[in-house]
């Protein structure tokens, strides 16, 4: 049998072109050695367990080359490859997921690095001795999910080196030499869509962007790390890790005690944030801001649990489930949030939001405030208010000046049988002002102020007489005389109208 076979090769080979066996050979020949072996062997300084290719500790300072194409998990940690060049793997490794550089020394990074390896999902980058962190590095890596650069010396980071890493989720840059909070990576409008976890623990940030990490939603604050690191003591702060932690995010749980921050003064004492509402700055505690709205308006109300792409239930706060294709005027967005049109007096409340996942759940409590009025009927109502006011201050300062101010009429008098005398005296006791047709007064305006009984002194005509007395021989008077002496009453009693408002004191 064996020697049919070796014939019937052997009359194969005679067979076939001697042009085709010259071909067969010359490609053969000019095939790279490491190609060949990438596709066939494992490197010898290498273990290789079905697609894993596992080069540790093996005191290497190049990356092995004729890698096998079947590659999925690299791990080159642990060696002393201090530099990664365009050229550390010549051919294309499709197949490569993980790659794996930690533990190497490693202080340069190659623009061109990982053009070969695009299809990488983590990368291990972290305990070398990297220190700035260019714009293109990372740009061949859109389908990187996890980035390791923690335990390393960076102080420099472009704001775009992350621009194009769009599938980006874990990103650690903890134990390194940062300044500067990278709140482009969690703005917004320039954050990565899908990073759900930033460390940037232990480095030496000193401000934080509290108005921006205030909006987060908290499926992001869950996995914002920013604790030891050189903050200043402020209140904001506090309010900000005080909220989180009554939320039971878990930056804020997990490392309680290691958010620390350097109170003012030049002793640069170093306290527990969540101490400053003790005797170190007395900040206030914090509570929830409820949501507000006016009659008519439409409101949405998000459900912000610490998990993303839950679904969620809302119930109102009559405990009704809200339900599609209800009459309600309440119903569930796409998104979770929870639209209600037209609002009522009667939707003030609680609404309770029920997360749901595999693996966890939650509960959110949303305050729901309505105000009595509409959007744009506040400064409607200020100012019906308003001209109520002023018309009552209006009608007061009339009936004052109608009782006190207004002089008494002889038809309105109380006891209309008083002689005109005693009335054109009693009305001219408001009056201290001197006649002015009176000479005799002019010239007495520097004598001493007194009282005069309007009783006693009372003169002829109802005139007040000069000197207190009371003149009893003028009733023969002609008539000529008394009609003189009329007109000259008159006069007076009209003089006395004209002075109720005078302040000069009367002069006798």
């Amino acid at each position: 049998m064996l020697q049919r076979s070796s014939r019937k090769g052997e009359s194969l080979m005679e067979t076939l072109p001697r042009w085709a066996l010259l071909l067969f050979l010359s490609v053969a020949l000019l095939r790279p050695p490491e190609a060949a072996g990438s596709t066939l062997n494992c490197h010898k300084m290498c273990i290789c367990a079905s697609n894993i290719v596992s080069c540790s500790k093996m005191n290497l300072t190049t990356i092995p080359i004729g890698l096998p194409h079947y590659t999925s998990v690299l791990d080159l940690s642990y060696n002393e490859i201090v530099r990664l060049r365009a050229e550390w793997t010549p051919v294309k490794l499709p197949n490569l997921h993980n790659l794996l550089l930690s533990h190497n020394g490693l202080h340069f990074l190659s623009s061109e690095a990982f053009t070969n390896v695009k299809h990488l999902r983590y990368l291990d980058l972290s305990s070398n001795n990297l220190k700035m962190l260019d714009e293109f590095v990372f740009e061949p890596l859109v389908n990187l999910e996890v980035l390791l650069l923690y335990n390393n010396q960076i102080s420099q980071i472009d704001r775009s080196a992350f621009t194009t890493m769009i599938n980006l989720q874990k990103l650690y840059l903890s134990q390194n030499q940062i300044s500067r909070f990278p709140v482009e990576l969690v703005k917004e409008k320039s954050r990565l869509e899908k990073l759900s976890l930033l460390d940037v623990s232990s480095n030496k940030i000193k401000v934080l962007s509290i108005d921006e990490l205030q909006i987060l939603p908290a499926w992001l604050k869950n996995g914002l790390y920013f604790h030891n690191n050189p903050l200043l003591c402020h209140c904001d702060l506090y309010t900000l890790l005080s909220h989180w932690y009554i939320r039971k995010l878990n930056s804020a749980i997990d490392f309680k005690d290691d958010y620390t921050c350097i109170l003012p003064g030049p002793q640069k004492i170093r306290v527990g944030v969540f101490e400053l509402s003790g005797e170190s700055m007395n900040c206030s505690t914090f509570k929830e801001v409820d949501e507000e709205a006016f009659l008519e308006q439409t409101m949405i109300l998000g459900c912000d649990t610490k998990h993303r792409d839950m679904s969620k239930t809302w119930t109102t706060p009559s405990n009704v489930l809200v339900t599609p294709g209800s009459n309600q005027t309440a119903k569930v967005l796409p998104d979770g949030s929870l639209q209600i049109s037209s609002v009522k007096s009667e939707d003030s409340g609680t609404y309770t939001c029920f997360g749901m996942s595999e693996s966890f759940n939650e509960t959110v409590y949303v305050v729901l405030k309505v105000y009595n009025f509409t959007m744009h009927g506040s400064g409607e109502a200020f100012n019906t208010a308003y001209t109520t006011l002023i018309g009552c201050l209006a009608s007061v300062v009339l009936v004052f000046m109608y009782l006190y101010l207004t002089p008494c009429r002889c038809f309105c008098c109380p006891n209309k049988n008083k002689d005109r005398g005693d009335d054109s005296i009693h009305s001219s006791m408001l009056s201290v002002t001197p006649t002015h047709e009176d000479p005799a007064l002019k010239a007495d305006i520097n004598r001493r102020v007194g009282f005069i009984d309007s009783k006693d002194s009372q003169g002829q005509n109802g005139k007040l007489n000069p000197n207190g007395d009371e003149d009893d021989d003028d009733d023969d008077l002609d008539a000529e005389a008394g009609s003189l002496m009329k007109g000259k009453r008159k006069k007076s009693v009209a003089e006395s109208i004209s002075s109720v408002f005078s302040d000069t004191p009367m002069v006798v």
